[in-house]
């Protein structure tokens, strides 16, 4: 490489880029170099500087990870002190018998201005400052990283677990799932290392009381045998000027220690500290008042600094008297409001008439913060997001939810409710969280036993400090609100094809008309109604076909609806033509499908059955319970093997099983052969047997 290129090389490297190296060197160069006075006046304001701004940023912060650079921080300003103490050294050795300026005018202030020049109390000063920062602060912060470490790291699996939970009932997507574990990788990785760099702050601590003691001793031996000064102002100028870089030193250091504890102690919160306490501290006008009631008191003691006492129980006082007087104009402004709504007309008129919701939630009183975002509800937003997924995985977006309080209920109940009538109830417990036994459960944890209301899996309720517990043991772990939305998602999707209405219709119509127009102008209204095109969809979607691919279906009803217009027969021929993504639906990520069949005399059975009357009531009462019941093993068992519950039949049965098996075993999905693509190997894995 010649001289040129690194120069093109050098001129193309980003300031940010280089700036981290370039200060590594400075601070090795200055435990080597010389520096003059004026150099380390300005390298100690600069660390002082660093330091109130190190503090700040962690006041400012809401959870530890918002300053994942910190373990760095910490190391770094670490060896800048260790290298101004090297530089400070150097230069009250060779230079102290001049005076107490010898060092630079910083050390020089910090030796005379804070502790009045009396070397003495100097010393005491800044052992005091040492051991608290080494025996307090430091070692408090260290241990609060070493047991965060230990548990973020025993917590993992169970985190990881929860975010499968949650993306698999499509709570987040795949892109938040992916941030999440980032940050729970994050979170350990911060933890370790912070573990690890609050020791540098310890034994910056140990090194400062080593090094003030080799520099008095030193001075004495400097002063004394090379510039022949007596003891007494050997000690004077020497321990002035050791004591004066040490606590400029010791300061700062101290400073770093207070924010790595304040970073590593707080609690994940939306809030930064001051924020927080203000609100937690100084909020409830009660305390307030109590507090300053005792402060009062004590300053009527005699002897007492009265001024003082009396003073702060009147700031207090004052603060719990605004706070209430704030208190009551709300309340009198709520009330106010509540009058000058107007009285209700006693008259009926049609603005009486309610119209039905076709998708509600209604909640009982306990379970009401879920939903109101003022208390911290997150509810609604995990709705909004459950409707945002079913939009993009089934293909139409479902009627909003109503969401209202219901009394009637329990306290901790819920009620799912599709066009005012219940489909579906259930529990759910806030402040607590929902362990569900998946079926891979090492050991089992105590709680209030139930069931998981969506799935029917069984479950414990569990309180906050359970909660790592039972995930490591293999619960799936999901809070009080992920228990109703998933419960409400699972529901969506079993009543999907009610959902799909005239609207819904018209509004995939439009949206298909601005990319084909000329396909929905020749289909509808020409050849088929929009209540045949909605009646094909509500058949796909009632054995759980996403219509995504409304393009195809729209092709397809096209193609054939001058042949028919029987919904049933346009279904089947649509199913035929989304038979590849049915199939790769039920059997992903895999080229052999494992499906259950029927024998062949049951088979000719049905055959002969539905060629006399294409309805299921036309199958005899012996066959059908026989049928029933054989149907429900066999996808009990399917299930068992890990394999989807498909049942292969033809083309004339399909139909015709589909609506019967639907009422005894809803996982059941029945296809016909020519539903299937010519790539995919069949594999008959269960046998629907004969008929005695």
């Amino acid at each position: 490489m010649n001289f040129n290129q690194l120069f093109d090389r050098l001129k193309n490297l980003n300031a940010k880029t280089v700036a981290g190296p370039v200060f590594i060197v400075m601070l090795l160069a200055m435990m080597i170099l010389p520096l003059p006075a004026i150099a380390l006046d300005l390298l100690f304001t600069f660390n002082i500087a660093l330091s109130i701004l190190v503090l700040l940023i962690g006041l400012q912060t809401t959870k530890p990870l918002d300053f994942l650079a910190f373990p760095t921080v910490l190391l770094i300003t670490t060896m800048l002190r260790l290298s101004l103490n090297v530089a400070s050294t150097r230069l009250v050795l060779t230079e102290g018998h001049t005076g107490p300026s010898a060092a630079g005018k910083v050390i020089e202030a910090f030796g005379h201005f804070l502790i009045g020049g009396n070397y003495a109390v100097g010393i005491v000063v800044f052992i005091i400052l040492t051991i608290i920062n080494f025996t307090v602060v430091t070692k408090g912060a260290g241990r609060i990283a070493e047991v965060g470490a230990r548990f973020t790291l025993d917590a993992m699996p169970g985190k990881q677990m929860a975010i499968d939970a949650d993306l698999n009932s499509g709570l987040i997507g795949q892109e938040q799932a992916r941030q999440r574990r980032t940050d729970i990788a994050q979170e350990a990785e911060f933890y370790g290392a912070m573990d690890g760099a609050s020791k540098y702050v310890r034994g910056d601590a140990v090194a400062g009381i080593l090094v003030i003691v080799v520099n008095i001793v030193g001075g004495l031996i400097v002063g004394m045998l090379q510039h022949d000064l007596s003891l007494a102002t050997a000690a004077k100028n020497y321990t002035m000027l050791t004591i004066g870089d040490g606590l400029v030193a010791q300061i700062p250091s101290l400073v770093i220690s207070v924010a790595a504890g304040i970073v590593i102690s707080r609690v994940a919160n939306h809030q930064d500290l001051g924020t927080q306490l203000t609100k937690q501290l100084f909020s409830n006008p009660k305390v307030l008042n109590i507090t300053a009631i005792i402060m009062g008191g004590m300053g009527l003691i005699p002897g007492m600094p009265n001024v003082a006492f009396l003073l702060l129980a009147g700031i207090l006082a004052a603060i719990a008297y605004s706070l209430k007087s704030k208190h009551q104009k709300e309340v009198a402004a709520e009330e106010q409001l509540k009058k000058d709504t107007p009285s209700e007309n006693l008259e009926a008129s049609w603005l009486d008439v309610i119209p039905v919701d076709a998708l509600g939630l209604e909640v009982g009183f306990r379970l009401v913060p879920l939903v109101d975002m003022k208390q911290g509800g997150d509810l609604i937003k995990r709705i909004k997001a459950l409707r945002k997924k079913f939009a993009q995985e089934v293909g139409f977006l479902t009627p909003a939810v109503h969401i209202c309080d219901n009394l009637d209920l329990k306290p901790n109940g819920y009620s799912i409710k599709l066009k005012g009538v219940e489909v579906a109830q259930g529990e759910s417990h806030i402040g607590q969280y929902l362990a569900i036994n998946p079926g891979t459960v090492t050991q089992e944890i105590g709680g209030e036993i139930t069931k998981d209301p969506a799935f029917g899996l069984p479950a414990v309720w569990v309180n906050h400090d359970q909660r790592e517990d039972a995930q490591n043991n293999g619960y799936t772990v999901v809070d009080a609100s992920t228990v109703v939305a998933t419960h409400l998602n699972h529901i969506v999707g079993l009543y999907a094809a009610e959902l799909l209405g005239h609207l819904e219709v018209q509004q995939l119509l439009s949206l298909l008309g601005k990319d084909s127009p000329k396909l929905v102008e020749d289909l509808v209204p020409k050849l088929l109604s929009v209540s045949v095109v909605q009646k094909v969809l509500q058949n796909l979607l009632s054995e759980g076909v996403p219509i995504r691919d409304m393009q195809t279906i729209m092709e397809t009803l096209l193609e054939h609806s001058k042949q028919t217009q029987d919904p049933a027969e346009l279904t089947a021929k649509v199913r035929i033509k989304l038979g590849r993504a049915i199939t790769q639906k039920l059997f992903p990520n895999t080229n052999e499908m494992s499906v259950i069949s029927l024998d062949t005399q049951l088979e000719r059975i049905l055959m002969q059955a539905v060629n006399t009357q294409s309805d299921s009531n036309a199958i005899e009462p012996g066959v059908a319970q026989t049928l029933a019941k054989e149907a429900s093993a066999a996808a009990k068992k399917q299930e068992e093997m890990g394999f989807s519950p498909v049942l292969l039949v033809p083309s004339s049965l399909r139909l015709t099983l589909a609506k019967f098996l639907r009422r005894f075993s809803p996982n059941l999905r029945v296809l016909s052969h020519e539903e299937l693509p010519d790539t995919k190997i069949i594999r008959v894995t269960n046998l629907i047997g004969e008929i005695a």
